[in-house]
């Protein structure tokens, strides 16, 4: 693949990164990547990690209207205080990006939950001022736990191909989270109530994160602890600058940004969309949406699993190529049909090519930042996070200005600009 034959690895490597944990595979035996199942039972602490980040928004976003009940604001107080996690997101995922190459990663991932968990027993209290920090919080801890998560499951495997198959298995395991997360908090909510979920996850987060500290000391020995001491790290602002020169990764992350902010905005507006559109009630509509989660899901893993091939049929920058050309053809058609039957289908191919896009952004920058992808992913992570903010608003500028069609026009918009950053990531390939 395009991605592997320019893999510029070597340069970062020479500034130190820590060395791979005990356990990755030799060069030998990642001769071929394992299989989904066989990655997942070495991978599955970090994958039960990775669902569990995101169950505390989708608790909050479940339970909104008891929650403001029981605070005494209003919903659309409380809805805006979600907009706290989003900054919180992105200052602390861009402040700390560097940070997250320099220490073990199970430590950062143990970090990350040790925040949440205070955060989930800070939410149950419902009290508002508590619940502003709850947001804060979650919205800090998943920008330090979900990088270094990805992070930790591609150091497993020396095998560029495998690495990058592990990252996607996480991505995945998230999308899959938020598509049945909702029912999985609200069956136990019906016995303890959203208070008896937060606290469950303050205290399953709060285990976790004592596995990963453990974790992490057990994998660091005596020798591998004198060697990390030697290790050269880059300073703080020379990592930035670093991953700055490496080929394709600056159009990377803004590409998963655009990309973000399309499908966010997208997303924002759907039930609306199928609301005037068709007519669609919330309940029939709640159908529409696990379509739209499945087809993310499906395509999220079948792309990762497509691209962790040995020889993999199409390179990743183009298969990330072809699938933003589908993604801005089917979003803008979806807002423009008139026929439930069509806008269906398309609404599934938009959920599976934004997708694609993510698989393929996830393995380039694993394959292209070699010891400094945590800091890439972090970094990816909070640009990602400023995707949803500039998504939903113009998003929503669009449909003031022109209706559906104005929504179309303005995400559209931001997804062929990724697309001229796909071919940009894609020349610099073969520089």
């Amino acid at each position: 693949m395009s991605g592997e034959t320019n893999n510029p690895a070597a340069a970062p490597q020479a500034t130190g990164a820590q060395p791979r944990t005990a356990g990755a595979a030799s060069p030998d035996s990642a001769a071929t990547v394992p299989g989904d199942l066989r990655m997942a039972r070495l991978l599955w602490p970090f994958m039960l990690a990775s669902a569990v980040g995101l169950v505390p928004f989708t608790i909050y976003s479940t339970f909104l209207v008891p929650i403001a009940d029981e605070s005494g604001a209003g919903v659309a107080a409380l809805g805006q205080l979600r907009g706290l996690g989003g900054l919180a997101a992105l200052a602390v995922g861009s402040a700390l990006a560097p940070l997250i190459d320099r220490v073990r990663r199970e430590w950062a991932a143990a970090a990350g939950l040790a925040v949440l968990a205070a955060s989930a027993a800070l939410g149950a209290s419902g009290d508002f001022l508590l619940l502003a920090a709850f947001c804060l919080l979650v919205g800090a801890g998943t920008a330090v736990l979900n990088p270094a998560l990805t992070a930790a499951a591609a150091d497993r495997f020396d095998n560029d191909a495998a690495a990058g198959r592990a990252a996607t298995l996480i991505t995945a395991t998230q999308s899959l989270t938020a598509l049945l997360a909702a029912p999985l908090v609200a069956l136990p909510a019906l016995v303890w109530g959203w208070r008896g979920d937060l606290w469950a996850i303050a205290a399953l987060c709060s285990v976790l994160a004592l596995y990963f500290l453990l974790r992490g000391r057990r994998k660091a020995g005596p020798g591998a602890e004198e060697a990390a001491d030697k290790t050269e790290h880059p300073g703080y602002v020379e990592s930035f600058r670093l991953l700055g020169t490496l080929p394709g990764v600056v159009p990377l992350v803004l590409v998963a940004m655009l990309r973000t902010a399309a499908f966010m905005g997208y997303l924002a507006y759907l039930a609306a969309f199928y609301d005037e559109r068709f007519g669609l009630a919330p309940g029939p509509f709640a159908m529409v949406w696990t379509l739209s989660g499945t087809s993310f899901f499906l395509g999220n893993l079948f792309a990762g699993r497509l691209l962790s091939a040995e020889r993999a049929r199409i390179p990743a920058e183009r298969l990330m190529t072809l699938a933003l050309v589908v993604a801005l053809a089917a979003l803008v058609s979806v807002f423009f049909t008139r026929s439930l039957w069509l806008s269906l289908p398309l609404t599934a191919l938009i959920g599976a090519a934004h997708a694609t896009v993510a698989a393929c952004v996830t393995t380039l920058l694993v394959r292209r930042c070699g010891s400094l992808r945590g800091t890439a992913l972090s970094v990816n992570a909070a640009g990602m996070s400023f995707g949803v903010f500039c998504g939903a608003g113009l998003g929503g500028a669009g449909l003031a200005l022109g209706g559906f069609a104005g929504t179309a026009a303005a995400l559209g918009g931001l997804t062929l600009v990724a697309l001229v950053l796909a071919r940009v990531v894609a020349r610099s390939s073969t520089d």
